[in-house]
């Protein structure tokens, strides 16, 4: 008998289709009462000599480290005296696919090809699309990308055209899909369909590849006699960070971990009307401050990446700023890149701009760019769909209905997420999941609860006791 191929049916047999198009057996790792083991779910990840050996034959990774002296006096410029930290970027642009996604592809491609595959699937929004393909293209296998493209009048962001474009030119074969929460479910359809490899989100793997980025940037900053007061990432699944942070964690270097992201607040990602106005297709609070709330959201039964785990602080950032950012990194640098990684060079410049002269900050990645990543067509865009562009304080910018560009860029000021609010949230849905009562939580399940929300262990009861009388 064929299997139903309903939404609600299909998505149930999600742990089982997992297995099948990844060998993981996701319900090993979870512990009835109190959660899931995620130290075990990680300890299954691939060691550190085998992640380094994966990355080398596939050219992968050892990105250098620039040091933005331009950037950097300009950030003194309008600061107050004895303020302007040095701010040094990590260029992942030098990746075989232009961004730092070819680390996480690397392994789970690699771990396809070994285990006999014949092919790969990712859904994507595009950037890790076009390193699984890369990937793809270097081991002979197939591949098929899944990516949102269109409205329902299917019309489609420069951005996103150009991501499409990226993907089939490394030899993937794109499914375009218009906004819609069915991303995932066709995901799974195809896998169980094709017998293809998933190469996934957020898989144990996936996160491996990327701690090598912490692994490098720890060694580089050593190095160079620096130990920076913060490494800024741009977040949005909590990939990029979960892996950076444990990367640097597995250095012993300390520093605040960061998490920046372009304010969209107002816009919801999977509407029709809205899809289209906003000018970021990732590192926005859209997809940033929800999986930071609740990361088991998309193809995995558990998502290795858990961003609020690591996160010492969250910056946002406007539009304008990240364009900004963008035009100024080419005007004074002679560096060329795409929007995500300048989301965490606009919050980076900004955070400088509060600390030591003698501090350094790290920006922990760039991606490349194209036709349709430059600011020029994203703001045309934009300004066709209605969107006003303007220019003066950012701070005025209203989500899908204006950009400000900053007349100054003293403009560049740090905006701070509430981390707190957001741990509580995170906090109230694993009591919810959890279902037990108050007074009859073990030391364990409270463990689990502070290690998932980055709080100390003695505040979980009396923070849900709060919570209860509201």
């Amino acid at each position: 008998m064929s299997k139903s191929l309903a939404y609600a049916d299909v998505m149930a047999r999600k742990n089982e289709i997992m297995k099948q198009s990844t060998g993981i057996d996701y319900s090993q790792f979870e512990q009835p009462g109190r959660g899931f083991s995620y130290e075990a779910l990680m300890a299954a990840a691939p060691k550190r000599a085998r992640v380094e050996a994966v990355l080398s034959q596939l050219g992968v990774g050892n990105t250098p480290l620039l040091r933005l002296d331009r950037v950097s006096a300009l950030v003194r410029s309008v600061s107050k005296e004895g303020l302007g930290a040095t701010i040094l970027l990590k260029d992942e642009a030098a990746n075989p696919s232009g961004s730092f996604k070819a680390r996480r592809a690397a392994l789970s491609v690699f771990d396809a090809w070994e285990k006999g595959y014949q092919g790969v699937i990712a859904a994507t929004s595009g950037n890790y699309g076009a390193a699984v393909a890369a990937m793809a293209a270097k081991l002979g296998l197939k591949c098929i990308i899944l990516q949102e493209c269109y409205d329902s009048h299917f019309v489609g962001q420069p951005e996103i055209l150009e991501k499409q474009r990226h993907c089939e030119a490394l030899g993937a074969e794109v499914i375009s899909m218009t906004v819609g929460p069915e991303l995932f479910y066709e995901d799974l359809k195809l896998l169980e369909e094709t017998g293809y490899y998933n190469a996934s989100l957020y898989v144990p793997a996936a996160i491996a590849g990327i701690e090598s980025l912490g692994w490098e940037i720890a060694a580089q900053t050593r190095h160079m006699g620096i130990a920076p007061a913060a490494v800024v990432i741009t977040h949005a699944g909590g990939g990029n960070l979960t892996g950076t942070a444990r990367g640097l964690k597995a250095e012993g270097l300390k520093t605040s971990i960061v998490a920046a992201s372009v304010d969209l607040t107002g816009l919801h990602m999977a509407s029709d009307r809205d899809f289209n106005r906003k000018s970021f297709t990732t590192g926005h609070t859209g997809f940033g401050i929800p999986f930071a709330v609740k990361p088991d959201r998309s193809d995995v039964p558990r998502n290795a990446a858990r961003a609020l785990r690591y996160m010492d602080d969250y910056l946002l950032v406007k539009q304008g700023e990240v364009f900004y950012a963008t035009e100024m990194l080419a005007a004074l640098e002679g560096i060329e890149r795409g929007p995500a990684g300048n989301t965490s060079l606009a919050a980076a410049f900004a955070l400088a701009r509060t600390l030591p002269a003698s501090e350094y900050v790290v920006v922990q990645e760039t991606e490349y760019t194209g036709a349709g990543k430059h600011p020029q067509a994203q703001l045309a865009f934009a300004a066709a769909q209605g969107v006003s562009i303007e220019v003066g304080d950012p701070a005025d910018e209203v989500p899908g209905q204006s950009i400000v560009l900053p007349d100054s860029p003293a403009r560049l000021t740090v905006r701070r997420a509430d981390l707190d609010s957001i741990r509580q949230s995170a906090l109230r849905r694993l009591f919810e999941e959890w279902g037990g009562q108050l007074e009859n939580m073990s030391a364990e399940t409270a463990a689990y609860f502070a290690a998932e929300t980055h709080l100390d262990e003695a505040v979980i009861v009396p923070r849900l006791r709060k919570e209860l009388k509201r």
